[in-house]
């Protein structure tokens, strides 16, 4: 442990104590067990492999300075992964299952929460997959759900600087109706191709237009997108979006700060007339945007000139990162500390 850099960790996968594990058969979900192994023992017939029936959730934990644990929004996770099971027909892990892994994951590895100098946190993947051996395409009848744990620094290793982005038009994340508000493996495999290709070219990821008629923002790949303007918070609506449960809880703050929080159709031309504008996820919390270079347009929206987010994007980051170490009251219940 003494040989961690906590100020210096990359978003990436280290192996710690513990998993937890629990088994949908028979129809009903059997007691959570702790792991030490990284692997699981799978059936090559399982309907995760063929049928793609695989969701997941990330949420983190955060030491503050008072050396307490605290979880982020725990329930609100458990209720978006009920949410893609139901998508896809899986079988929901109930909300009390769901809350009980993830603090018995975070508890057997508290050695491995950054302390609160490092600016790191524990992130923690909730997994659900089916297992059962299937060759035909129906839902399965057993299920694992998996909670593991590790400790991570910013999701854009450029931390909190504003970074640019672009509009590739000839890619879609989702389809209209189809999985883009469930959290499924599948929406990230139909992003990796645009993203590498974004990244080869200098962005830090994709801004995707909704796949229907390339008139509207849909989101980034990794996050919800939103812009500021007249002291509006305006984010896109839309059913392929993923309901970001970060975006969810910077509308509040924007709220309570006095701002107007508009989710709605966004027009790509309304980028011309944002203040500022940012991507948000458990991963990055906000990504400020410095630029969105639209290249079948030969159009480029430019939100700062130089490295320094904006005034509107700071506040709110600092805000909610500040609720969620213990620095500001948690008036809304968000906030789960571990005894």
């Amino acid at each position: 442990m003494d040989t961690i850099d906590w100020s210096n960790l990359s978003f990436g996968y280290m192996k710690t104590d513990y998993n937890v594990r629990s088994y949908y058969r028979d129809g009903k979900w059997g007691e959570p067990q702790l792991e030490t192994s990284e692997y699981i023992n799978l059936h090559m017939a399982a309907t995760c492999l063929h049928y793609g029936q695989e969701v997941f959730e990330g949420l983190k934990a955060f030491k503050g300075r008072d050396g307490k644990i605290r979880i982020f929004r725990v329930r609100d996770n458990a209720l978006r992964m009920q949410s893609s099971a139901r998508g896809i027909l899986m079988a929901e892990p109930p909300v009390e299952l769901f809350e009980e892994m993830v603090l018995t994951a975070v508890k057997k590895n508290r050695r491995f929460v950054p302390p609160y100098e490092s600016g790191a946190s524990l992130y923690i993947r909730p997994l659900l997959i089916g297992t059962s051996a299937q060759v035909g395409v129906k839902p399965a009848k057993e299920y694992l759900l998996l909670v593991f744990v590790t400790p991570v620094g910013p999701y854009f290793k450029e931390g909190f600087k504003p970074t640019p982005m672009v509009i590739l038009r000839e890619y879609d994340r989702a389809a209209p109706l189809g999985t883009g508000r469930y959290k499924v493996g599948g929406n990230y495999a139909a992003s990796l191709a645009a993203d590498e290709k974004a990244h080869k070219m200098g962005y830090s990821a994709v801004l995707y237009l909704d796949a229907k008629e390339k008139k509207y923002i849909d989101e980034c790949g990794p996050a919800n997108f939103f812009g500021i303007k007249n002291n509006s918070y305006i984010t896109p609506e839309s059913t392929s979006i993923l309901p970001s449960i970060t975006n969810k809880s910077l509308m509040q703050l924007a709220k309570d700060m006095g701002m107007k929080v508009e989710q709605r159709r966004v027009p790509v031309e309304e980028l011309a007339t944002f203040e500022e504008a940012g991507a948000c996820g458990t991963a990055a919390v906000i990504s400020p945007i410095s630029r969105i270079d639209d290249l079948a347009e030969k159009k480029t929206y430019v939100f700062c000139e130089d490295d320094k987010p904006g005034p509107v994007c700071e506040k709110l980051y600092h805000k909610l990162r500040a609720i969620q170490y213990g620095d500001d009251p948690d008036p809304y219940g968000w906030i789960t500390v571990l005894d």
